[in-house]
């Protein structure tokens, strides 16, 4: 399926329909949970909220590359657009012309808050996806329950090649995250790091 072919259908189908390499992905489950918990809603939008922020303080302040955040939108791989998945948030380069299509070698950072519908294989196939595009950054966060917040982000680098393995295995991806940050509502005063450049989110900006 082309992207033609995807915007051709009614958008009561196409929401939930995404493409990797021309092969329609069927994410219904995913988007009715979504769609379905406030809790989900709330919290993309507040983590969406706390990185336009930081974005736009940042960009306003700096000669260097100017940021922007984004919830929800669609994130290419493929200039042909057919290939992209829906992140729940993600901090990309301003783009040259407005309302432009966003591609992965514009992001820096894609997230995604888990919910039921996230099993660990459909996380883990995303995850590949977003590394198999070069993203250098990826975020994932855990919600809490009674009470409810968030409760633990993590944070993963992208690692191409250089892996050390036995000999005679090879790796099943060409490049991969590798967790190198953890925050929990618990043990941390504020998710705090410096990549991909520096962000400071209190947990009180993400409270339900």
């Amino acid at each position: 399926m082309t992207w033609e072919e995807l915007e051709a259908l009614p958008d009561e189908i196409a929401q939930y329909i995404e493409l990797h390499d021309g092969h329609p992905v069927w994410i219904a489950d995913e988007v009715f949970a979504k769609h379905s918990q406030n809790e989900h809603q709330v919290y993309t939008r507040r983590f969406t909220n706390a990185l336009e922020s930081i974005t736009r303080r940042i960009t306003a302040e700096s000669v260097g590359p100017c940021w922007r955040s984004g919830m929800e939108s669609n994130l290419f791989f493929a200039h042909d657009r057919s290939s992209f998945v829906t992140p729940d948030f993600m901090v990309f380069r301003c783009l040259e012309d407005e309302f432009d299509w966003i591609y992965a070698e514009d992001a820096v950072l894609v997230g995604e808050v888990l919910s039921p519908a996230n099993t660990r294989t459909k996380i883990e196939e995303k995850k590949a996806r977003y590394a198999a595009g070069g993203i250098p950054w990826y975020w994932e966060v855990d919600l809490g329950h009674h009470p409810r917040r968030v409760d633990v982000v993590r944070e993963y680098a992208l690692a191409v090649g250089g892996l050390l393995l036995p000999e005679g295995v090879t790796p099943l991806h060409r490049s991969n995250y590798i967790q190198t940050n953890e925050w929990t509502f618990d043990n941390n005063e504020t998710v705090e790091t410096v990549h991909p450049f520096p962000i400071t989110i209190s947990w009180t900006d993400l409270a339900y």
